[in-house]
C-alpha cells in the first residue's frame, strides 16, 4: 500500500513538472504579428495658421458733450438702434461765475446805453418833426438808438447762452442737447443722470456720454506671430470661429497687416484686420473673442492619407503596400500639401491600395 502512494506521488510530481515545461515553452513562443491596413481617401486639405483676437465694429464712435455740466436726462438705452441726429442726453450747464458776472454786467450796461439813446432819439425826433434839425443829424441819433437795441439783445442772448445754453430766437437748447453723429446701435452709456461731464476741447478729450457703433459692418482684429506673418498677405481668406457661437463658422477677408510688430510676453506680434462676412440670422456682439484660421493653401477633393503612415528614405517618402495577406512591399509616392494630419498624394497610390499601419 505504501508503495502505491509513493508511486502516485511521483507520478503527480512528474506531471506537474511536464506541464510547467510545456507552459513555459508555449509562453516563450512569439505570437505572429498581424498588421492592420488602411486605404487612401478623398478629402479637402487646408494648410492654415491661427490668429487670436476679437470681433469689433468697423465704425465705433464716442459721443462727447460740447459743454461742461450735469447730465439732466438720458433718452436712450444700451442696445437701442438710433439714427444720426437723434437725441441721446441733455446737460444742465453749470456756468462759470466770472463769465456769468461779465455777461450780467454787459446786459446792465446795454440797458443803460439803450435808455440814454432812447431819450436822445425822442428828443431829436421832436426837433426833426419841427424841421429844426436836418435829416442827416437825425439819422445819427436814430442809428445810435437802433445800435443800442441790438446791443441789448446780443447781451441778453449771451447771458442766456451762458446760463441755459439757448437763445431767445431759437427758444430751444443748443449745446446742452447731445445728439448722435452716426446711424447705429448704442453699445454703452458710461454716465448716469446727475454725473458731471466735461466738454471736449483742445486740452481735454471730454467725458464720453455714449458709445455708438454700426453693427452691420464688423472686422476681426487679431495678432499673428512673427514666424507666421511672412506667410500671409492681404486678400487671403480666413475662417473665423467665435467663442460664443462655436457651431457657426464665419468667412472673412484679410485686409490689413501691420508693418510694425509689438513685443508681447517676449514674442513679436503683428496686428491684422479682416472684414467679416456676417450672417443675417446671427447677431454678433462687439468684443466677442475669436480665432481666425488663415488659409495659406488649399486643395479640394484630393487623394490623401494620414501623414503618420509615411516613411522616409533619403529625400523620398514611401509607404508599405499589402500585395498578399500580411505581405507588404515598399512603394515610393509623391506627396503634396499637408495640414499636419493628412497629406495629399499626387502619385503612387490608388484608392484601393491597402497601406500598412505602423504599430
Amino acid at each position: 500500500m505504501k508503495s502505491f502512494f509513493k508511486i502516485f506521488i511521483l507520478v503527480v510530481i512528474l506531471g506537474v513538472f511536464v506541464f510547467t515545461i510545456y507552459f513555459l515553452y508555449n509562453k516563450s513562443q512569439a505570437k505572429p504579428v498581424v498588421f492592420e491596413t488602411t486605404t487612401p481617401f478623398i478629402t479637402n486639405i487646408v494648410k492654415k495658421t491661427v490668429a487670436t483676437g476679437s470681433v469689433v465694429p468697423r465704425k465705433e464712435i464716442e459721443i462727447k458733450p460740447k459743454i461742461s455740466g450735469i447730465v439732466e436726462e438720458i433718452y436712450v438705452e444700451e442696445g437701442k438702434m438710433i439714427k444720426k441726429g437723434e437725441l441721446i442726453a441733455k446737460v444742465t450747464i453749470i456756468p462759470n461765475m466770472v463769465n456769468l458776472n461779465n455777461a450780467e454786467s454787459r446786459v446792465n450796461r446795454a440797458k443803460i446805453a439803450l435808455e440814454n439813446a432812447k431819450k436822445n432819439y425822442n428828443r431829436q425826433k421832436e426837433l426833426f418833426d419841427q424841421n429844426v434839425i436836418s435829416t442827416t443829424d437825425f439819422e445819427t441819433y436814430e442809428l445810435e438808438y437802433n445800435t443800442a437795441i441790438e446791443e441789448l439783445a446780443s447781451a441778453e442772448n449771451n447771458l442766456l447762452l451762458i446760463k441755459e445754453g439757448q437763445t431767445k430766437n431759437t427758444g430751444t437748447p443748443t449745446n446742452t442737447l447731445i445728439k448722435s453723429t452716426i446711424n447705429g446701435m448704442v453699445l454703452d452709456i458710461p454716465v448716469e443722470i446727475g454725473n458731471s461731464v466735461i466738454e471736449s476741447n483742445t486740452f481735454n478729450d471730454g467725458t464720453t456720454v455714449a458709445i455708438i457703433a454700426d453693427m452691420g459692418e464688423m472686422v476681426f482684429e487679431g495678432q499673428v506671430d512673427e514666424s507666421e506673418v511672412g506667410k500671409i498677405k492681404e486678400g487671403m481668406d480666413l475662417i473665423l470661429t467665435i467663442g460664443a457661437i462655436e457651431e457657426v463658422k464665419f468667412d472673412a477677408a484679410l485686409e490689413h497687416i501691420s508693418p510694425k510688430g509689438v513685443e508681447e510676453n517676449g514674442a513679436i506680434q503683428f496686428e491684422i484686420k479682416a472684414a467679416v462676412d456676417l450672417i443675417d440670422t446671427i447677431f454678433v456682439r462687439a468684443g466677442y473673442s475669436a480665432n481666425a484660421d488663415i488659409v495659406l493653401d488649399k486643395r479640394d477633393s484630393v487623394l490623401a492619407i494620414n501623414e503618420s503612415l509615411l516613411k522616409f528614405e533619403n529625400d523620398s517618402a514611401y509607404v508599405e503596400i499589402e500585395t498578399e495577406p500580411q505581405t507588404f512591399e515598399k512603394r515610393f509616392i509623391e506627396t503634396g500639401l499637408s495640414d499636419g494630419i493628412n497629406i495629399e498624394v499626387i502619385s503612387g497610390l490608388t484608392k484601393d491600395d491597402k497601406i500598412k499601419k505602423l504599430n
